[in-house]
């Protein structure tokens, strides 16, 4: 029997996962209080994720569990929506101390401005959520097939116009959130209310998005949530130092699979300019034309990037204004300069200070000689200003007063915090993802493996006399692209134990995907690959020149243009399209 191909294809299996599970309720009360088993079904494992949180095991104590007769070591990891990465110090405090008492204990910082949890185990998922409750934070949303945490400036403080951004992407964060009460009835115990109107998700309805949705709002010259990675993103147009709208893109996403050429990174098109008051109407269009148009038959096919390569951007465009009814004026110039954060003291427009952290893959714990979760704890007990998060995994400890600021100098100097201005620049700009041993799809090593790679680079610059120098370098475990490697100059994703896919040439300003070099090596092998392009690089750069134009100009092979980012250079396909413009 041939099958018809004018036939619809089958529903991906979350489709009808989401379908049954009554606006997201599923079957998750009766599971997650059932304390004799440490896991939920897999149906449950994929609703779950709407609540903000993934199932995942130990995979480094799999084998010795195995052997023993044991079940994998199953815990959860819990992701908090913060838009634009604002926490207040008695919000710190409260995550600091459920981190310690109901989970890993360490907090990480990720590279979604926002908090994760790791090593949740099931009966202490409630109560963590509860303790989350009581300041005023929730996990509603932060994963699942929703727009997810929206990312946008770090220091509002810093002027008026980052203030209102900031305010934009919490509003839309806030808009866009579902409506459905079924987190608030599995986790903080509302009652059900019988008899009223049916549950209606108006946004979103009863299948919700076809994958995961992402929203950043960026600053120039500041691109430091790498807005064209975004599904949506807002660049914010000032003119006279006053915000008048935003150019609007859509289309980013980094994910992908390795050896599956129908699947590549990909940077966002840029729709046009509006006018702050649009923001939420064009969100809005931009979401429901994903919902209703994006592919729910293949997951892997199923962004919002997909979307528009197959659809074309025009005709995405023009839905987009039939559904808002706002129509795009021509995008205004906003150019980015730099993705880096702002480290050590700066001071504010209103005469407040703050103070740039770089965190190391984000991770928060104390460890031998170096006690960041108690440094933190302690300048959260008298801080009474904000706490930001950053894209790139750091901390600004923000708001600080001129009477604050001595006291804070004073712990961060006692715990060895207050070396910023040591900092390469290569270890300023570097980003990686949790990969092992948690995360269930890492090929290789990530965050566990950036200091060692950091420093096996650090050496080949310092001896070319680029220690200061702003070059970004990212490290995934696995191709889906957590901490944006398609992005960086250099990029490592994990291929196998010990093995990477090899990418370079990106725009440091986050405007240019970089491109495949090896698509299997070792760090080793990558190092002494680049030792002689970095010297090369010192030495022959035009002025201005950053390393990932450099290798681009002066290192790629001159048909590499003729092969989509992912495909691993082996198979013949059309042309990328061309980088971002500068708006």
């Amino acid at each position: 029997m041939t099958t018809d191909p004018a036939a619809p294809k089958p529903l991906a299996a979350n489709e009808g996962i989401k379908t049954a599970s009554h606006h997201l309720r599923g079957n998750l009360k009766t599971e997650f209080a059932d304390t004799t088993t440490a896991t939920v079904s897999a149906d449950s494992e994929q609703l779950i994720k709407f609540h903000g949180t993934y199932q995942q095991d130990d995979r480094d104590q799999r084998i010795a569990l195995r052997k023993a007769g044991k079940d994998k070591a199953y815990s959860f990891m819990l992701r908090v929506r913060l838009p634009g990465g604002k926490a207040t110090p008695q919000q710190w405090l409260v995550l600091d101390q459920l981190a310690t008492e109901l989970a890993s204990p360490s907090l990480r910082l990720t590279t979604r401005q926002t908090f994760q949890f790791h090593g949740v185990l099931k009966g202490n998922m409630k109560p963590l959520i509860q303790g989350m409750h009581k300041v005023l934070l929730d996990s509603i949303a932060a994963c699942g097939d929703v727009n997810r945490n929206v990312m946008g400036p770090v220091n509002p403080e810093q002027s008026a116009v980052q203030e209102l951004v900031y305010q934009d992407a919490k509003n839309w964060s806030d808009y866009s959130l579902p409506k459905t009460r079924a987190y608030h009835e599995i986790w903080l115990d509302e009652e059900l209310v019988a008899g009223g109107e049916p549950e209606r998700e108006p946004m979103y309805g009863s299948t919700y998005l076809p994958r995961k949705f992402k929203t950043g709002f960026a600053v120039p010259p500041s691109n430091d949530i790498d807005v064209y990675s975004q599904d949506l993103g807002y660049i914010a147009v000032i003119e006279n130092d006053q915000l008048i709208g935003y150019n609007v893109t859509v289309g980013g996403g980094l994910g992908m699979s390795h050896g599956n050429e129908e699947t590549f990174p990909r940077i966002a098109d840029t729709l046009g300019f509006i006018t702050r008051d649009n923001v939420n109407k064009i969100g809005e269009a931009v979401l429901t034309t994903q919902r209703d148009n994006g592919d729910r038959t293949n997951r892997k096919h199923a962004r919002l990037k997909y979307t528009i390569e197959d659809k074309g951007i025009e005709w995405f465009k023009a839905e987009v204004e039939r559904r808002s009814g706002v129509t795009f004026a021509p995008a205004k110039t906003a150019v980015f300069t730099t993705i880096q954060d702002q480290h050590g003291w700066h001071k504010n427009a209103d005469g407040s200070w703050f103070y740039g952290l770089h965190i190391l893959s984000g991770r928060i714990v104390d460890r031998a000689n170096w006690a960041m979760k108690t440094a933190l704890r302690e300048i959260a007990q008298m801080h009474r200003g904000d706490f930001r998060l950053t894209p790139s995994q750091n901390l600004t400890i923000s708001g600080v007063s001129e009477a604050e600021k001595p006291v804070i100098e004073a712990i961060l100097a006692r715990y060895g915090l207050d070396n910023e201005n040591a900092q390469s620049g290569l270890r300023l700009n570097a980003l990686s993802c949790v990969a092992l041993p948690t995360c269930g799809l890492a090929l290789a090593e990530s965050e566990r493996a950036l200091p060692d790679i950091l420093a096996r680079f650090e050496t080949v610059l310092d001896e070319a006399g680029l220690h200061d120098d702003a070059i970004s370098l990212r490290v995934t475990g696995c191709p889906n692209g957590c901490a944006r490697p398609y992005l960086a100059e250099i990029g490592f994703v994990g291929k196998a134990p010990g093995k990477y896919a090899f990418y370079l040439g990106a725009a440091y300003n986050g405007t240019r995907l970089n491109r495949l070099v090896s698509p299997s090596i070792t760090i080793d092998d990558a190092v002494k690959m680049l030792e002689p392009v970095i010297k090369r690089y010192a030495k022959e750069r035009n002025e201005g020149e950053k390393f990932g134009d450099f290798c681009e100009r002066t290192i790629m092979p001159a048909d590499a243009t003729t092969h989509k980012v992912g495909t691993g250079g082996l198979a013949p396909v059309p042309a990328p399209k061309p980088a971002a413009p500068a708006v």
